[in-house]
């Protein structure tokens, strides 16, 4: 007998896929015990009478539940879910890194480096797994490369040795044996039955260019405060890096992994997605495709449970009447290029700041011809532990800072930001940055911004509410918009 297991109330479940609401997507999915199959709730097939449902927290519980996915709403397209906790835990932790395809693939590591990277031992690791999952690190790592393989099946024209490679399995026999018995169908049964959309047919390898471009559909939960995200990029965008051809689409250039590659990706509103195209140099760097979609969806920040987070952000006395629904964090493709822009940003304007970023990545970034657009990507840690930064008219110190933070990341790569405060020139505000725009951290109160710090003390004295102590009002907010104090630093920056 098949059970619920699915921590939101079942009356909101069935509230919602009654409703097709997709601010619920991805919070949890709807397995049909008639069908045997499991659904988003935004699904288009006829409701099913609530007897024969059951409601899960996963994919994969459903999965194992002996549930297939629909081939309908496909629910390897949900967006993910384990973001939206806002928590650094452990778990959230292994199963990002999972989900990067830490242990898929060729170079993957073993469930033990994994464990050893948390700090936590590989036992601890599976029973964690076991406990609050309900299965294996493998197990979980298997259908997370099955969802991705199923998306560029339903979603692309790659051939199924290319979505296999893609999806990190090493051996075609192996992606077959472990689709069919998970999945209960075969990817060429999956591809006959797939109807794939226009735009993703314009998935294709250019053997002469020695390129691979493809379409795919990111979806997010409304609502979407889009304008003002989108003029966040513009004006800090950095010439021939990023791009904004209207007023609906954002674009940029990116390394990651030794592979280099853009991206597009255009707003359709009505849909609730982002329609992406991702052109790399060559179909080798198809073994980060799964990395490199997960962190496009960390740049636009489309796993957000932004209702969970507005309505946080709406207990909050000062800022509840004035706060903009669907406000998200704008982030950047990494950490380092956070920092970078962090350090050229101190006490200068955004317009002084954005000049400087565009000298920097016009003198030192690489120019590279990626498909029919010539790009630049952003300059690496050991080429600005060098450079001279002659271009850029700031004060030495800064220009001294930037080189040390270029070198201690070429030397620690894989450093907590925390461990760049032992650097001469870089203090907590460049760290909490850092943080906020190159990880996605979503608790960061930015409260030694000078902006940040002008309109809290504004709206406290518009509202008749004590400001004589600053760091007293910060803490307090802090405390209680956690863990959403990143989109707080963004509201009010768009106040």
């Amino acid at each position: 007998m098949v059970e619920h297991n699915c921590q939101t109330d079942l009356q909101a479940c069935r509230k919602a896929r009654l409703a097709r609401d997709p601010r619920f997507d991805g919070q949890f999915f709807i397995g049909v015990l008639t069908t045997k199959i499991y659904c988003r709730p935004i699904c288009p097939a006829v409701s099913p009478k609530e007897q024969n449902v059951r409601y899960f927290d996963t994919a994969l519980q459903a999965a194992n539940a002996g549930l297939r996915p629909c081939l309908r709403c496909r629910p390897d397209s949900a967006p993910q879910s384990y973001a939206w906790k806002g928590t650094q835990t452990t778990l959230d932790r292994a199963k990002a890194l999972i989900d990067s395809g830490a242990i898929s693939g060729q170079d993957g590591e073993s469930i033990e480096n994994l464990a050893s990277r948390l700090g936590i031992s590989s036992r601890y690791l599976r029973k964690l797994f076991q406990d609050k999952l309900g299965t294996s690190v493998k197990s979980y790592a298997q259908y997370q490369q099955l969802m991705l393989a199923k998306q560029l099946l339903h979603q692309t024209k790659l051939s199924i040795t290319q979505v296999a490679f893609a999806a990190g399995f090493n051996s075609i026999r192996r992606f077959n044996e472990v689709f069919q018995q998970t999945l209960q169908l075969t990817p060429s049964d999956l591809r006959k039955r797939a109807t794939i959309t226009s735009d993703a047919t314009k998935t294709e390898l250019c053997e002469t260019k020695g390129r691979i471009a493809l379409n795919l559909q990111l979806s997010f939960r409304p609502p979407l405060r889009w304008p003002e995200q989108h003029h966040f990029y513009q004006v800090r965008a950095v010439q021939n890096m990023e791009w904004l051809n209207d007023e609906l689409s954002y674009g940029r250039s990116f390394t990651i992994n030794e592979v280099s590659g853009y991206f597009n990706a255009r707003l359709d509103s009505a849909a609730n997605l982002f329609n992406v195209e991702i052109v790399l140099e060559d179909d080798s760097a198809l073994a980060q495709l799964g990395l490199i979609i997960n962190e496009i969806r960390r740049v636009l920040d489309l796993n957000a449970n932004i209702t969970q987070i507005d309505n946080a952000l709406r207990e909050l006395t000062p800022i509840s009447s004035l706060m903009r629904k669907g406000l998200r964090l704008p982030g950047v493709w990494s950490a380092f290029e956070a920092g970078c822009r962090a350090v050229l940003g101190q006490q200068v304007s955004i317009v002084q700041a954005s000049k400087l970023l565009n000298q920097l990545v016009l003198a030192y970034g690489e120019e590279r011809m990626i498909g029919d657009r010539r790009v630049k990507l952003f300059p690496t840690p050991k080429v600005v532990a060098s450079a001279e930064l002659s271009e850029l008219k700031m004060p030495g110190a800064r220009k001294k800072a930037l080189n040390a933070l270029a070198q201690f990341v070429t030397e620690n790569p894989d450093a907590d930001l925390v461990d760049w405060l032992s650097i001469k020139g870089i203090g907590p505000w460049t760290v909490a940055y850092a943080k906020m725009r190159g990880q996605s951290d979503p608790d960061v109160l930015l409260c030694g911004d000078l902006v940040v710090k002008k309109r809290i003390l504004a709206l406290y004295a518009e509202q008749g509410l004590n400001n004589d102590n600053y760091t007293e009002i910060t803490e307090s907010l802090a405390k209680q918009i956690a863990p959403w104090g990143s989109y707080l630093t963004f509201q009010l920056w768009n106040l």
